[in-house]
């Protein structure tokens, strides 16, 4: 009777969105459940935004730390139930690929059906191998526990369900996967928000089971929790995304050193911290933005590899990935939206666009830009949502590349919005400038205290924007926390 009465909440569910729901196995617990996709959805969905994922954020240019982080992964993976002997054959055969991203956020988060992600940022605030363990762990466990499906069927709208409109859609239009009033909602943000709390504590808990079974001391992990907590401190209660419905840092610090103790109590392995091989790992890493990809400067986004810059309006936030750069308007009523084309010339670049079913085109015409080619196209289209949105879109060549800068608002807030960006798009010109050129990224270099002295002593000269505590936070001590002679460092340097 109760299977019934779930299928009929199933039914119900059908007519509500596209998917529908399955009733399947949990790996974990081994019991069948109604989940929001079957696994040959889920491991579908996964495959789909990883390449989404890829394109949009990218990989880190580092392919021997990629396959250390992979071949870590695929360890931890070995121990967790994905692979256990009574485990029914389609979990235990599912592929999983773990992959470094290219970015200064300290985050870590998996889609469904075998992909797993870190950031060199997280990695930079890792201090050994067993920490990272712990934390390939906890991504392994979200996936083997089913946690976006469940959430999905629970909720009707679950991580997984979110990433058809946020991260793989793109209208006519060409808006950065949302319309233009929605921009909180852009990119991956909406893939890891929406576990729960007892989720979360599940994928600890699974996390740190694994770890031990591989023969971590998975009880490192809490100074890690602990520099989490002290980040989201610094950032206001605003926590990093990694943290967010996540279970306090503090209790989750406390909860994973009991955990681990527990668990090295039942199973007979070793407690391996592996920290100089870590560190041996990521030395050289990136640490924070890498200006060569572009960067921001006196009111201005400045790309070196690419040699061009342009002007940024005063009260528009950029978001710079290597797929686009964004320019966000404070009230969010305005974007201006920077991509490569991929026709050969800015004139069929232009044509192509203006002709796609769906735009009203008002205007479009050629002139030079600082000394460049240029098209530009006023067009009309709707959102998904059914409001009318103007775009002045201008498409630049240089250096045998096809620039499309995008500006768009609602309709009615076009004319107030049209002056900025003419700004930007006019102002898009060729990078000489040798001093905006020839910039360095800070590099993680790791270095034995020369001395006993505390932690603050070893901070001198730290490059623009690292300060003590976040150089603190990144090592995991205090700024006071004294330091004993031949101790490993992580310091910034350019």
């Amino acid at each position: 009777m109760r299977l019934r009465a779930y299928l009929l909440v199933c039914g119900l569910v059908i007519a509500m969105v596209a998917e529908g729901c399955a009733v399947s196995t949990n790996p974990v617990s081994g019991r069948r459940r109604l989940y929001g996709y079957s696994w040959a959805e889920e491991r579908r969905i996964g495959q789909e935004a990883d390449r989404q994922i890829v394109h949009q954020y990218g990989l880190y240019d580092d392919p021997e730390l990629a396959a250390y982080v992979d071949s870590l992964g695929q360890v931890i993976l070995a121990h967790s139930h994905l692979r256990r002997p009574n485990t029914p054959k389609a979990f235990r055969e599912t592929p999983f690929v773990f992959r470094v991203l290219d970015s200064p956020v300290v985050n870590a988060f998996a889609l469904p059906g075998g992909y797993v992600y870190v950031t060199r940022g997280l990695l930079a605030h890792l201090n050994n191998e067993a920490q990272l363990a712990v934390v390939l762990g906890h991504e392994i466990a979200h996936v083997a526990a089913r946690h976006a499906s469940q959430r999905a069927f629970e909720l009707l709208l679950g991580q997984v369900a979110l990433l058809g409109g946020a991260v793989l859609g793109q209208e006519v239009l060409g808006l950065p996967g949302g319309d233009v009033l929605q921009l909180g909602s852009i990119g991956a943000q909406l893939l890891f928000l929406k576990y729960s709390r007892d989720d979360e504590r599940e994928s600890d808990r699974l996390g740190v089971e694994y770890a031990v079974r591989a023969g971590y001391d998975a009880a490192e992990a809490a100074m890690f929790f602990r520099s989490l907590k002290r980040l989201s401190e610094r950032r206001g209660a605003s926590l990093p995304s990694f943290l967010s419905t996540h279970p306090d840092p503090g209790e989750r610090e406390q909860t994973i050193r009991t955990l681990a103790m527990r668990w090295q109590q039942q199973v007979d392995t070793d407690a391996r911290v592996n920290q100089a091989a870590y560190y041996a790992r990521i030395e050289g890493i990136v640490l924070g933005e890498d200006p060569r990809q572009g960067y921001v400067a006196d009111n201005a986004f400045y790309h070196p590899t690419l040699r061009f810059w342009f002007p940024v309006p005063v009260g528009y936030q950029v978001i710079n990935q290597p797929s686009q750069v964004l320019l966000v308007e404070e009230k969010q009523q305005a974007v201006l939206v920077l991509t490569l084309a991929a026709q050969a010339s800015a004139v069929e670049a232009a044509e192509d666009w203006a002709a796609q079913e769906g735009l009203t085109v008002l205007d479009q015409g050629r002139e030079r830009v600082n000394g460049l080619p240029a098209v530009y196209v006023v067009a009309e289209g709707e959102t998904s949502e059914g409001q009318t949105v103007r775009v002045l879109r201008y498409f630049i060549e240089h250096e045998g590349r096809i620039y499309s800068l995008a500006g768009y608002s609602p309709v009615d807030q076009y004319p107030r919005y049209q002056p900025v960006f003419l700004q930007v798009m006019r102002g898009f010109a060729p990078l000489q400038d040798p001093a905006r050129l020839n910039v360095h990224p800070v590099w993680l270099i790791v270095r034995p205290a020369e001395r006993t002295a505390p932690f603050r002593a070893f901070l001198s000269d730290l490059p623009e924007p690292f300060s003590p505590e976040t150089v603190a936070i990144m090592n995991q001590v205090a700024l006071e926390t004294m330091i004993s002679a031949g101790t490993l460092l992580k310091l910034p340097s350019r």
